[in-house]
């Protein structure tokens, strides 16, 4: 259990940026409570000039703070003062920053001529070898003797010529020496940051940017609060650079962002934020602005809601909150999705078709697709036809008791349900014998409530929330029951208006997302007027899949691109994409290099890496399956690697019933 001066943000309830040092890139400052920076980085080769200016341009015009550009070497260091003169030349002043892996003497150079370096500390001085090394204390001291020889240099030159620095753990490309210190962990990754702070600041240098980028949103947001929490301790302020690394494309890579960039965000945390899809770097940014502007007004909109004093959640260790089981919601099972068709006059078999169920009237047989809802609520319009066996219907309380069950509703016998108000629950009218939907306010979860729910095993909330700040208002919501010690299951419901779709996608992922991540919520429902419903239903299970709470689909890590990459990388993810989305279950890596290699795949169960030009190395977990496989044959090479292991399943044709 957590109280306030233990966590990683200023509070649980009320939103404020969590405060750290101004840190002057170019004419840029991050941090400080300065506005929140958006940046992106640039897929061309660096040594192509222009290419690389012209692309700068398209996304410095869509609104990029900040240009990044990879110098795998020290040639294309050198070149960053061509690209640099030519932005300069054209009238823009936007600041550069180096990406650097691997190659020291390459950020040397590139210090000297751009506003910023990134180094990863999990390779700029080490390279990784998947091996397990015991260390003493005292040799252990000996190897960051070695790593502040080869950094230190960098760290005068940074000092000296003004460059700021960000210093960025990536999950997948911990050192083997972090590796073998303190194992594939958040705090791994916290340290492999921090030994190289130390560094910068015994020389004196604070011009320091810190990330902690992962795949998995559950790692990358408690490496980042713990970042926090160990900073406190060492006095330390950095300013946060946010990112899920190697998020993917299209709305899976949008809603991956939006679950862990988002959740911070909501907790004040994220001085500069990257979104990182598999798509050209000019459609990053309009993702990124769209999820930071929502806190401009933030704390001047938001109503006020309780403090929480002792929070029940250890915000640095995912574990799910404890419920009883209610039908298939809670307990064990994995969180429903409710799908809402309140707003139809007349419901068919067609309206439950974007929702996963498709009926043959031929076959007189129901066709149900992975990302099948669990539940439809229909208000107060009735289903007049057979519906599929695995679906609940929900109606309003006074429909409910109108519509014919089997008599005597028997357990076992019910297959729709009711959605109660409080006063209705509290009533003494007939209720499910099996399971009843309780719509509720902050307002009306008192202590006698809880009470009256605790001892009744029908019941599942549904809480409900207007204020602007509603994530945080849930979950004070979530610690009234957990401090009573209550374990009736909870949806978490959500209602937008006024929103694009792109906007719908990200709004919803961030406020559901991060309860998600905390492992609180039994289920989720969302509504949105100006949103279709089959966009609804694809983005909540989107939400569940991204907070790795329920997995509908086939997962890919893919990676957005830089001028490292030896392929394609839109065009193979798609193709992979077209061939392989069906293996419901399945993490597919798709890398561009080494860089991005097997350890950046993290937790994907086969990879797909560029190792040359027109050559592709397999991967299964972290293990190198086939080397240099022609690109051409690549793809089916992949297909029988995961045909070999067994996970291959054939597709179904198109159109079967």
């Amino acid at each position: 259990m957590s109280t306030p001066k233990d966590l990683y943000c200023n509070s649980l309830t009320s939103y404020s940026r969590y405060q750290t040092r101004a840190v002057k890139v170019g004419n840029v400052l991050i941090g400080g409570g300065n506005p929140i920076v958006v940046q992106s980085m640039t897929t061309t080769d660096t040594m192509d000039t222009l290419k690389t200016v012209e692309q700068s341009i398209r996304m410095i015009e869509a609104g990029c703070q900040l240009v990044r550009i990879t110098a795998p070497s020290i040639k294309e260091a050198e070149n960053l003062l061509n690209i640099k003169n030519e932005l300069r030349k054209r009238g823009h002043t936007t600041p550069l920053v180096a990406d650097i892996h691997f190659t020291p003497n390459a950020a040397e150079v590139a210090a000297r001529i751009v506003e910023k370096v990134r180094v990863n500390p999990g390779n700029y001085a080490d390279r990784k070898k998947f091996e397990n090394i015991e260390y003493t204390d005292l040799s252990y001291e000996a190897e960051l003797e070695r790593i502040r020889e080869r950094f230190t240099p960098l760290v005068k030159i940074c000092k000296e010529h003004g460059t700021a620095m960000r210093i960025g753990t990536n999950h997948g490309s911990l050192s083997d020496r972090i590796m073998s210190r303190y194992g594939d962990t958040p705090l791994g990754m916290v340290e492999s940051a921090l030994e190289f702070v130390r560094i910068c600041e015994e020389n004196d240098f604070h011009e320091i940017v810190l990330s902690m980028k992962a795949s998995n949103t559950l790692i990358m947001v408690q490496a980042y609060r713990l970042l926090i929490k160990k900073m406190h301790e060492e006095g330390m302020n950095y300013p946060l650079h946010l990112g899920v690394t190697e998020a993917g494309e299209g709305e899976d890579g949008r809603i991956k962002s939006a679950v862990g960039i988002g959740t911070l965000l909501e907790d004040g945390i994220g001085d500069t934020v990257r979104v990182s899809l598999t798509e050209d770097p000019e459609f990053e940014i309009p993702v990124a602005k769209a999820l930071v502007e929502r806190y401009n007004t933030r704390a001047e909109k938001q109503s006020p809601i309780p403090a929480i004093e002792n929070y029940p959640v250890n915000p640095y260790e995912h574990s799910r909150r404890s419920t009883r089981e209610v039908q298939n919601i809670g307990g064990h099972k994995v969180p429903v999705v409710i799908a809402s068709l309140n707003n139809k006059q007349e419901i068919t078999p067609a309206n439950f078709f974007s929702l996963g169920y498709n009926y043959s009237a031929t076959l007189d047989k129901w066709n149900i697709a992975d990302q099948a809802c669990d539940y439809i609520y229909t208000g107060a319009t009735p289903v007049n036809f057979k519906t599929p066996g695995t679906l609940g219907i929900i109606y309003d309380y006074n429909m409910w008791c109108l519509t014919p069950n089997p008599s005597p509703r028997e357990r076992g016998a019910e297959r729709t349900f009711p959605l109660l108000n409080v006063e209705e629950y509290l009533s003494n009218g007939e209720k499910s014998s099996l399971l009843n939907f309780i719509s509720i306010s902050i307002a009306q979860l008192t202590t006698s409530f809880i009470e009256k729910i605790k001892t009744d095993s029908t019941v599942v909330l549904i809480i409900t929330t207007t204020n602007e700040h509603g994530m945080a208002e849930q979950r004070s919501m979530f610690a009234a029951l957990m401090n009573s010690n209550c374990q009736t299951p909870v949806v978490i419901k959500r209602t937008y208006q006024g929103l694009d779709e792109n906007r719908f996608q990200l709004h919803a992922s961030t406020d559901a997302g991060a309860l998600l991540i905390d492992g609180l919520g039994d289920g989720i429902m969302i509504e949105a007027t100006e949103i279709s419903s089959k966009t609804i239903n694809a983005t909540a299970f989107g939400i569940l899949q991204a907070a790795r709470t329920r997995i509908s689909k086939t997962e890919y890590i893919s990676c957005p691109s830089c001028g490292r990459t030896l392929f394609d990388l839109q065009e193979t993810t798609a193709k992979i994409r077209n061939r392989t989305s069906h293996l419901k279950g399945i993490k597919i890596g798709i890398m561009g290099c080494i860089v991005n290699g097997p350890g950046e795949m993290a937790d994907a169960d086969y990879g797909y890496v560029g190792t040359g030009v027109g050559k592709i190395t397999l991967y299964k977990g972290k293990e190198v399956v086939k080397r240099n496989v022609a690109s051409e044959n690549a793809l089916d090479e992949l297909i029988d690697l995961i045909r070999q292991h067994g996970d291959w399943i054939e597709a179904e044709p198109v159109g079967q019933e």
